[in-house]
């Protein structure tokens, strides 16, 4: 876990109480603030909010030196969410597709969700070969949730056993009107011993969506004191 100030992203990460905590950091300098240099710094914000909900289950991030810069490395490749730096939706976490729950070696399992016979369905392309006994099922869940006026994602984990998945044409699926949810998302997760598949969320949530347009960036960037234009920094 990285604690400290980080000036490019323009935030400051503590912990207090054994919890996690962000801030936005103020300096007394103004600083370049473009379009460009926001959108980078609400990535890095967001990345961080969506991090310290995950950090309350058990990951598997195998491919950095630590899980903190593995998922960060991933994370920053979501679509950038645009909140102001006061108020509920500081620290605001969204759910979206392509949450990052893992990294590692063995191969991608892909999944998607469906139906299966008319029933909603979490659909995986997965092998039941002679080594399935080696494979644990690590099964995610994210849900969008507000607390306090607060949108926030909030993660579970569970161990899924072969005999809770449905065989559909040489795939597997788990089935339940859960899967309807559109405020929820999942992902299946192939451990074996150290190594475990890259995975990330699939979810039908489209929430984020309103925090991402233009007139967002420009109501969060006014409460950062707003943009600094590109021309000016060339001297145009």
């Amino acid at each position: 876990m990285m604690i400290g100030r980080m000036p490019t992203a323009g935030v400051t990460i503590y912990q207090r109480q054994g919890e996690l905590v962000t801030r936005v950091s103020h300096s007394e300098q103004k600083r370049s603030n473009t379009k460009s240099q926001f959108v980078q710094r609400q990535k890095m914000r967001h990345t961080m909010a969506l991090w310290k909900m995950l950090s309350f289950v058990e990951t598997m991030f195998t491919q950095r030196r630590t899980a903190y810069h593995n998922f960060t490395s991933l994370a920053n490749r979501l679509p950038a969410v645009f909140v102001p730096n006061h108020g509920d939706l500081a620290n605001a976490s969204f759910l979206m597709a392509g949450i990052p729950v893992s990294d590692g070696t063995l191969p991608t399992v892909r999944q998607e969700l469906g139906e299966v016979d008319g029933v909603p369905a979490l659909l995986f392309d997965l092998v039941k070969d002679d080594d399935c006994y080696k494979k644990k099922l690590w099964f995610y869940t994210a849900e969008q949730k507000m607390e306090h006026r607060t949108p926030r994602v909030r993660f579970s984990r569970r161990e899924v056993e072969w005999s809770e998945l449905t065989p559909v044409d040489g795939r597997f699926a788990l089935v339940g009107e859960e899967f309807a949810n559109g405020m929820k998302g999942w992902a299946l997760v192939c451990v074996i011993g150290d190594r475990c598949s890259p995975q990330s969320i699939v979810t039908r949530c489209t929430y984020y969506e309103s925090f991402t347009t233009e007139d967002a960036l420009q109501s969060a960037a006014k409460a950062y004191g707003g943009l600094t234009k590109e021309s000016f920094l060339n001297g145009g």
